[in-house]
């Protein structure tokens, strides 16, 4: 059986046509990343921008989130460095309340080999409730807030994040705790893994 180092992987995922036929913007497999960095950004799919652009959270989320991991463009966007893998690798769409979730074929074709081709990562930042499902399983709490209230559970392999989206603002009024106890224990655990 054929196994192809990380950017022949990276370049057959990239020409997935899975789920063409179920993605109204088409198919446009946004990701990045490589054998060598130490930290992996685990997001659910690309938004409606991220599909235009290519470029994984290139949006206010992705603001949002490279300040509380105490990061710039260029290190966040440096493969050697920082790999970003989400659930679902195409933009899946709108739904009524707004992006539909992360394709399931996706993660089922390509996520477990995948993660085995990345064997430097050390910290797994793990945002939204289908990355939890998947990189936590059964350890995971019953609701979102309760996960990232037992960080330390999960901790130094795994931290788990709420959406960095403004959407989450009323979140993150209600849990001040977040940024005053999870978010300096974060950018010096990355501070330390770059």
């Amino acid at each position: 059986m054929r196994n192809p180092n990380l950017e022949d992987f990276l370049n057959e995922i990239r020409a997935c046509t899975i789920c063409e036929n179920d993605l109204t913007a088409g198919v446009r497999p946004v990701l990045r990343a490589s054998e060598g960095a130490k930290i992996l950004v685990v997001g659910q799919a690309p938004g409606s921008r991220v599909h235009k652009t290519g470029i994984p959270f290139d949006d206010p989320s992705g603001d949002r989130l490279r300040d509380w991991m105490g990061t710039n463009k260029e290190i966040f966007y440096d493969t050697s460095k920082i790999n970003i893998v989400p659930m679902g690798f195409c933009y899946p769409g709108k739904g009524k309340s707004g992006d539909l979730p992360p394709r399931k074929e996706c993660a089922a074709q390509w996520r477990a080999p995948l993660m085995k081709k990345m064997p430097s990562v050390e910290l797994t930042i793990v945002i939204g409730q289908y990355a939890i499902d998947w990189h936590l399983g059964s350890a995971r709490k019953k609701t979102l807030t309760e996960t990232v209230k037992a960080w330390r559970e999960y901790w130094p392999k795994y931290l788990v994040l709420p959406h960095p989206s403004p959407r989450n603002n009323i979140w993150l009024k209600k849990n001040d705790w977040f940024e005053d106890d999870i978010l300096p224990v974060l950018k010096k655990r990355i501070k330390q893994l770059l």
